[in-house]
Formats: structure tokens, C-alpha cells, sequence
């Protein structure tokens, strides 16, 4: 379960604040009351014995560092059935994504001084023995401490490397833009991949743009934009340098860390780094303790989505940033304000009701609030679902804080104060769950908020709807009809598309017409592709439809029936399922290159994927001869084993049969399909690593194909 601020660790570190969360854990900012000193603590709470090894083995990487721009672990311990915990650094001041944000572009030659720090700590980590590859460099990753020091953090993707051995099984999440095509699977990573991230990040820094996507570069879908494209005045050596750790192939990159160090300071004309003193600028100022950051509304914290993810824009709006500095000294206040109001209202004796409509506490172990009704509510914010452990006072609630999170080992966030999520004609935001049910008779689309109250249907069509996909911002709806009951193959069917607030009637998908049957609809995470299974082939297939020039391609051609397409969270990945005499897992690129079978489960059907919201992991139920179906997730790194691991974990308790698995928006929550009395399927939901199971849907009839619906994005 989630820490609460203000409790005590293993006796000695106090939690002041949370960081971040993921799918595995939290990351902490604690104080070490034996030394008094703040410190980063985080946690893993996949304890079976893969995860454990896996979260064991970055402690003893992280111990053995000692490096000024690296962090040092202090400390390491496991609790019996909680969790393991990795005590290191914490380091103050801003990372780089935050400053890209604040300046919009970073100056040449701090681009240059901060290339060159992190070529420094490369160089000591690959020569370390055996070396390390750290595999996840982006300028999240980067700080810039309160002296203007540089340090690079998170180990979470790190891989030693044993003898000659290049890491062709180890860590390989991918960071779009980031990343390096040997990182989707395209070949064996080395020194080399994190050239190519640093790269990247450098790029990020000088132009405030990302790169295009590495594999759409390698598969002719993308070129990258020359730096002086962007900054027509930057200086040329630079942009050279830079654009050579680009290369898609990475026998044209620099081959060392020393190499790419030395050319960057031949750009600036430095013939070694600055010593005692600044070597970049320090933030401008240093931010109260995270407890107390409630305040602050400026568009960069609302807005994280936009300049987190590459896919959907890579450039960050310079006027959000122009208006965001002008309010620099005014949130400044409310923030000073805020914290005062907090330090009150946390003070004992105020009552848990008063408290809670200010600050909700998040927590990833759910329980029920029960209201004066007697109801169960759950607190829906934008990026968090966090059931709340107090009554909830009837009403909107004005404020929560909102946690921003990664996968990895260390996570800057800033908690801000996210607005009431605006109401629609259904009843919520972020929080509401598309479902297929045929309790009126015949099969159609109902929608629902996320605790299970409000199911309305969206559709009414004779010949019934089901299987729901939502659009990225959560406007859209894709389905198809007709629809009689769950099957594998949807005789007859089309796929559909419908505008959920506006009232409009619902609309084919412009494909070019077939006989044949479209089914199993999946949005692109761009929102600009749809990829579904058609027999328009004659076998079923996996195609993509281009909503933008309406072009179709086919992905798939085997004599072997292919279906239940997935995107990965960067977009350049699909997961699918094929039977062959057992349905396996497989992934391709959107293209249909390099095909790899994901899963290796013997005897055993495979089905119905999802990617975790970070790419790390794919989710996946698997069935026997007894038709019951049991979840389990896969490591990217493991693909192509037999190490999938079984949610919950063996030991803890049952939660029954698990189908068709949609992730939440903050990927802390799967909503799935199941019948624990062999006979009433209906829609539940629990924690993405199986525990806190709740029942949402109490129907006789047929429930099934739950779809959580993104947080609105208004055009």
C-alpha cells in the first residue's frame, strides 16, 4: 500500500511526500531521522521473484556508484509482505524537462556543458565491471541542482553487461524520441544506445523540440528535422555534433561517451569543463517541500500531458510559456498562501471531513468511503484514481493534488492544483468507463463513472454495439454493430464512430467498403490511426486505417487468423494474437515489420493484450481447456520467454476469472470483465498488481469489453 505522509519506514524515514507513482510503486521524498537529511525512497511492490531480483539488482548497481553526478545509495531493506525499499539521494533543484519548459529553449553552450557532464558519468558507468548502460537518458532524467551541478538519475532500465555480452535481453522501455531503434528490439544495445538518448536530449534542449520517433526513422516513416531547420542561428558545429549522435545506425554515432564529450566542447571552443564553480545556471528558485505545493495553476503544470508526450506534440506552445512566466510571481504568493492554509487545516484536531475537501491524500491501496447514503465513492481526479479512506462530503470536491508518474527510479514531479474535471451529459470526466451489456434486450454501449454509478447507454441500434475504444482525448467513441453477444468473430460487423457529448448519431469508418467483417477497434495513441481485424482478405488480419488520408494497410498476411490489435503507448508497436493450434502473443511494428512472438506459453491460449502506460509491460489473460481466464503481464525485456508472471501474485488471493483488461489513465487501475459464479459476467476493477478488487456492475445479463475513458481533451 501506498505510504502516508508522515509515516514512519522501517524505524527510521519519515515520509514528507510522494513523487510519483506507477503500476510497481512510489518514489518518496523522505527524512532520514537518523542522519537529518532528506532522502529519495522507492519502492517495489511486484514481489515475486523475478520483480524482486530485478528491483535487488539496480540497489546493488546503484551501491556501487561514486560519481558527483551520479546518486549513491544509503540504504536497502525488504518488509515481509509489503514491499522492498531503495534508500538514495535526494537531489534538489529542477530537472531538465522543467527547464526545457521554463526557457523554451536552453542557451548553446549550457547545452554543450550539460552534454558534456552527462558524457562524464557515461564514461565512468560503461567502464565500470562489468559496465552499465543506463537506457533511459531524456531530460527528465536530468537535474540541475540548486549550485548549477549536474546530475543523471533513475537506474531503473540499467543492464550490466557480463564479458562481450550486448544486452539482447535486458531493459528495452522505450521513450519516444528518446530512444534509439536497437530499443524497439531492431538489434542488441550497447554504450551506444545511451549516445543516442543523450543526443536526443541535447536536441530536445537546444530547439525545444523532440526528434522524430527512432523506429519511424528506421523504417523510412520519418526523417529528423536538421537543427538549423528549427534554429536557423545555432551554431553549426553544434548542430553537427548533435545530429551525428542521431544516427538511426549506431555505427555512425560517436562510439565513446569521450568522443561525443570531446566534440562538444570543440563546438563551444572549451578546451576542458569549468571548474569550481557553476557549471550552468542554478534554478531560479528552489519550491516549498512537495507537502505543502498545493498551489499553482499555471498551464505547464495542467497541461503535463502535452509536453510529456511527443506523440501528440512536439513542439512545446510558446505562448503557454510566455503566459506562464508572466504569472511566475503571483503563484509564487498563492503557493506561500496555500501552504499556510494547508500547515493549519493538517493540524490535529481539525475534522477528516474539512480536511479532505482540501487535500486528498493519494493512495494505492483503495478502500470504501461510505457516504451519509450509504454509497461507495471513489475520488476521480485527471491523472489519479485514489479511493479515499474518509467519508466524502456530498458535492464537488474544489481541489486534489495530482501526481504525475513514471516507471523509474527517480521521478520529479510537481503537484498542482488539478480543476474539477468538467461534467458532460453522462455525469464525469476522466473518471467514466465505456462498457457492452445487453440488459435491455439486445447488446449496446453504456457508459458509466468510474465507481459504478451512472450506467446510461450511449447507443441504441437495432442490431446491437459492442467492443468500445475511445479517442485519445476522449471524445470519440469507436465501435461496432452489428453485435449479438461477446465472440471472437463478429459476423457482418462495422466498425462505427460516434461524437459522446455532442448527441450526433453515430458514423461508419470510411474504409473502403468490403463484404467482410471489421471488428476489434483500437485508437492509435495519436489519435490518428485505427487499427481493428477484417476477413476483407479473406483470413482475418490485422489492418490500420489512416483517419487523415483515409489509406488502409494491411499488417498481417499468414495462413494463420490474427486478432485483438494493441497499440503501445508510444505508437510504433502493435501487440496482436495469433492462432496457431494456440493463441500466442506477438508484437509488429505499425507497419508490419518485425514480427516477434512475445509469449511463450506452451499449451496455453493467450489473449486479449494491454500495454502498460509506460511500455514496460504487456497484460494479458491466458486460458486452459477449462475456459477461465487468468491474468498475467510480461516484461518488454523478457519477450519471447516463458517468465510471464500470474496477478495477483500465487500466495494472495484469487480474483477470479479476468478478461479483456482496459488499463486506467494513470495506469495504477485495470478495469476487465469476469464472473467469479461461473455464470454473471459483470465489470470489475482492482490495482494493476491485482489486489483491491471492486465489482462495478451488478446486472443479470452479460457484461464484458470495458473501456476507461481518457481525461478530456476540449479542441
Amino acid at each position: 500500500m501506498t505510504l502516508a505522509p508522515g509515516s514512519i519506514l522501517n524505524n527510521r524515514y519519515r515520509i514528507v511526500a510522494i513523487l510519483g507513482q506507477g503500476g510497481m510503486g512510489s518514489v518518496y521524498q523522505a527524512w532520514d531521522e537518523n542522519l537529518g537529511i532528506s532522502v529519495a525512497v522507492k519502492e517495489n511492490l511486484f514481489l515475486t521473484d523475478e520483480y524482486a531480483r530485478q528491483f535487488q539488482r539496480e540497489a546493488n548497481i546503484l551501491a556501487s556508484l561514486r560519481h558527483p553526478s551520479l546518486p549513491r545509495v544509503g540504504d536497502y531493506f525488504s518488509i515481509a509482505n509489503q514491499g522492498q525499499y531503495l534508500i538514495m539521494d535526494f537531489i534538489e533543484g529542477e530537472d531538465l524537462r522543467q527547464r526545457i519548459e521554463r526557457m523554451s529553449t536552453i542557451p548553446e553552450n549550457e547545452v554543450i556543458l550539460i552534454g558534456a557532464a552527462i558524457c562524464d558519468a557515461l564514461h565512468y558507468l560503461h567502464h565500470r565491471y562489468p559496465p552499465i548502460i543506463h537506457r533511459d537518458i531524456k531530460p527528465g532524467n536530468i537535474k540541475i541542482t540548486p549550485e548549477g551541478q549536474v546530475s543523471l538519475v533513475d537506474f531503473g532500465l540499467a543492464k550490466l553487461m557480463v564479458g562481450s555480452q550486448q544486452t539482447t535481453t535486458g531493459a528495452r522501455a522505450m521513450t519516444p524520441g528518446y530512444s534509439p531503434p536497437e530499443q524497439y528490439g531492431t538489434a542488441p544495445t550497447d554504450a551506444r544506445t545511451d549516445i543516442y538518448s543523450l543526443g536526443a536530449t541535447l536536441y530536445a534542449s537546444l530547439t525545444g523540440t523532440i526528434p522524430e520517433d527512432a523506429l519511424a526513422r528506421a523504417t523510412g516513416k520519418a526523417d529528423l528535422t536538421p537543427v538549423r531547420a528549427l534554429m536557423p542561428k545555432a551554431n553549426r558545429k553544434l548542430a553537427s555534433v548533435i545530429e551525428k549522435a542521431l544516427a538511426v545506425d549506431s555505427e555512425d554515432r560517436y562510439q565513446t561517451p569521450m568522443e561525443f564529450r570531446k566534440a562538444l566542447l570543440d563546438a563551444g571552443n572549451l578546451d576542458r569543463m569549468p571548474e569550481g564553480q557553476s557549471l550552468v545556471s542554478p534554478p531560479p528558485y528552489t519550491p516549498p517541500p512537495p507537502e505543502f505545493t498545493v498551489g499553482g495553476t499555471d498551464d505547464l503544470a495542467q497541461d503535463n500531458s502535452i509536453s510529456n508526450d511527443p506523440m501528440l506534440s512536439r513542439r512545446l506552445p510558446q505562448t503557454r510559456i510566455r503566459r506562464a512566466r508572466s504569472r511566475r510571481t503571483i503563484t509564487v504568493s498563492l503557493l506561500l498562501a496555500g501552504a499556510l492554509a494547508l500547515f493549519f487545516m493538517l493540524q490535529p484536531g481539525v475534522s477528516e471531513t474539512f480536511r479532505s475537501w482540501v487535500y486528498t491524500v493519494p493512495s494505492a491501496t483503495p478502500t470504501h468511503a461510505v457516504t451519509q447514503s450509504g454509497n461507495t465513492q471513489m475520488v476521480i481526479t485527471t491523472n489519479e484514481i485514489s479511493p479515499s479512506s474518509t467519508p466524502e462530503p456530498t458535492g464537488t470536491i474544489p481541489a486534489t493534488v495530482e501526481i504525475f508518474h513514471t516507471s523509474t527510479a527517480e521521478l520529479m514531479v510537481t503537484p498542482s492544483l488539478a480543476p474539477t474535471a468538467t461534467p458532460t451529459s453522462f455525469g464525469g470526466s476522466a473518471g467514466q468507463i465505456a462498457f457492452s451489456s445487453n440488459r435491455t434486450g439486445n447488446m449496446q454501449v453504456w457508459l458509466m463513472n468510474a465507481d459504478g454509478s451512472q450506467q446510461q447507454p450511449l447507443t441504441n441500434l437495432p442490431d446491437g454495439a459492442c467492443k468500445p475504444s475511445w479517442s485519445p482525448d476522449g471524445q470519440q467513441i469507436a465501435f461496432i454493430s452489428p453485435c449479438k453477444e461477446r465472440k471472437d468473430r463478429y459476423d457482418g460487423s462495422k466498425i462505427f464512430i460516434m461524437e459522446v457529448d455532442s448527441g450526433s448519431s453515430p458514423y461508419p469508418l470510411p474504409v473502403p467498403p468490403s463484404p467482410a467483417e471489421d471488428y476489434d477497434p483500437t485508437w492509435s495513441p495519436d489519435g490518428l490511426r485505427i487499427a481493428f481485424t477484417s476477413t476483407r482478405a479473406g483470413n482475418p488480419d490485422i489492418f490500420v486505417f489512416n483517419l487523415n488520408d483515409k489509406s488502409l494497410l494491411q499488417l498481417t498476411d499468414t495462413r494463420s487468423p490474427e486478432k485483438y490489435p494493441a497499440w503501445s503507448p508510444s505508437g510504433t508497436q502493435i501487440a496482436f494474437i495469433r492462432d496457431i493450434s494456440y493463441s500466442q502473443l506477438w508484437i509488429m511494428s505499425d507497419t508490419g515489420q518485425y514480427e516477434t512472438r512475445f509469449a511463450v506459453s506452451g499449451e496455453i491460449n493467450d489473449m486479449w493484450p494491454a500495454w502498460s502506460s509506460d511500455g514496460n509491460l504487456v497484460l494479458f489473460s491466458q486460458m486452459s481447456s477449462s475456459n477461465v481466464p487468468w491474468l498475467v503481464s510480461l516484461r518488454y525485456e523478457d519477450r519471447n520467454t516463458t517468465q510471464s508472471t500470474r496477478i495477483p501474485a500465487r500466495g494472495q488471493p484469487d480474483v477470479g476469472p479476468v478478461a479483456q483488461v482496459n488499463i486506467s489513465p494513470d495506469g495504477n487501475w485495470i478495469v476487465f470483465e469476469s464472473w467469479p459464479d461461473g455464470t454473471n459476467h459483470d465489470i470489475y476493477i482492482m490495482t494493476i498488481n491485482g489486489s483491491n478488487r471492486m465489482r462495478l456492475t451488478t446486472d443479470k445479463d452479460f457484461d464484458f469489453g470495458a473501456a476507461w475513458r481518457p481525461a478530456l481533451n476540449r479542441r
